[in-house]
């Protein structure tokens, strides 16, 4: 059941949403309403991933986009070749999504960092000190190395508009 205070995509811009999952080769496919969406690891109203393609309904959660295009951004390429469903990756991979989705949601005039946060843990993210913005603000050093490596972000902490090569 979905927490009635997560943002959805229903709720944003979906050109907006779509032009910034575009920059990074990936396609958002909207999927009609009570129809299942295909590539959704969580199942329910959870964003999915099939290849170059990110799939939501108007009641997927914008988190759940993000997390999932970032999934698709942070992946090696050969991973993200045959990608259908399960992204994989470690557990280093894992906080470089969860950090880079909060970089990108300052990409979205309706979403902002601050209102990711209070999403990421409406629907559960779990951090060592607790909270996303706590995570985020004083234990994300890793992460933002790990996408700096990548060339994801840059010196500055900004998004290259590139995926991981």
């Amino acid at each position: 059941m979905i927490d009635p205070h997560v943002l959805l995509l229903g709720d944003v811009d979906h050109e907006a949403v779509a032009s910034l999952l575009g920059r990074y080769g990936l396609m958002l496919e909207r999927v009609v309403p009570g129809e299942g969406i295909p590539g959704s690891y969580w199942g329910e109203s959870e964003a999915g991933l099939k290849a170059d393609r990110l799939y939501a309904r108007i009641d997927t959660p914008v988190h759940s986009i993000l997390h999932e295009a970032c999934h698709y951004i942070c992946m090696s390429p050969r991973r993200r070749a045959g990608l259908d469903t399960d992204a994989g990756g470690d557990d280093p991979e894992e906080s470089a999504v969860c950090y880079l989705q909060v970089l990108l949601a300052d990409g979205l005039a309706a979403v902002g960092r601050s209102r990711l946060f209070a999403d990421m843990d409406a629907w559960g993210y779990s951090f060592r000190l607790g909270g996303a913005r706590v995570w985020f603000d004083q234990d994300a050093e890793d992460a933002r190395l790990w996408l700096r490596r990548h060339g994801v972000t840059d010196e500055a902490d900004r998004p290259t508009g590139r995926c991981r090569g």
